[in-house]
């Protein structure tokens, strides 16, 4: 798999992470149809996956994202900003309070495809996506690294984000998926 070599200038990240804020705090003001400036640069144009991921002190707060690579990369960060806050099923919505509080993280898919080989899993750069019958997860590839997880380690939790076991992975009917992501 050759790597994913993906960059923005730092006024194209900057642009992203104010987008995420402006998007969150216009629905905070209960702006509902609120829609984003145009993207500062063409790049910002083209179609990708991301998602896109709150803290607070250290702790998740919310991650959504798009996986597939068919909207302009300005339209999904605006969009993942929004569900992130308010429609991640693990938390309430957020708060004003919060949102002062808050830290962004973008992640920024390659494409997504087909993993030969689990052995080939690299932690801190390959992201997994385990797939048996409708059940299906997922995991950015920051989140062993956050975890000081090993690769079995990864792959099993993968499986378990999938409401699989642990095992899964091993399995000819799970379909595991791989890819990169520019993380900032």
């Amino acid at each position: 798999m050759e790597p994913f070599r993906f960059t923005l200038s730092t006024v194209e990240k900057n642009a992203l992470k104010h987008l995420v804020r402006d998007a969150i705090a216009a629905r905070l003001e209960g702006q509902t149809g609120w829609c984003p400036p145009p993207p500062p640069t063409e790049r910002l144009k083209e179609p990708y996956g991301a998602f896109v991921t709150l803290n607070i002190a250290g702790g998740l707060r919310g991650c959504i994202g798009h996986i597939m690579a068919d909207k302009p990369l300005w339209e999904t960060i605006g969009n993942m900003a929004v569900s992130a806050a308010f429609e991640d099923p693990r938390f309430p919505p957020l708060t004003r309070r919060e949102f002062e509080e808050v830290e962004v993280e973008i992640s920024i898919l390659g494409p997504v495809t087909p993993c030969p080989d689990p052995e080939l899993v690299e932690v801190g750069r390959h992201g997994l996506i385990m797939v048996q019958g409708h059940r299906q997860g997922l995991l950015l590839p920051q989140v062993p690294v956050d975890w000081n997880w090993d690769k079995y380690t990864f792959l099993a939790q993968t499986c378990r984000k999938a409401g699989l076991d642990p095992e899964a992975w091993r399995s000819p009917r799970t379909h595991i998926y791989w890819f990169e992501a520019e993380v900032f």
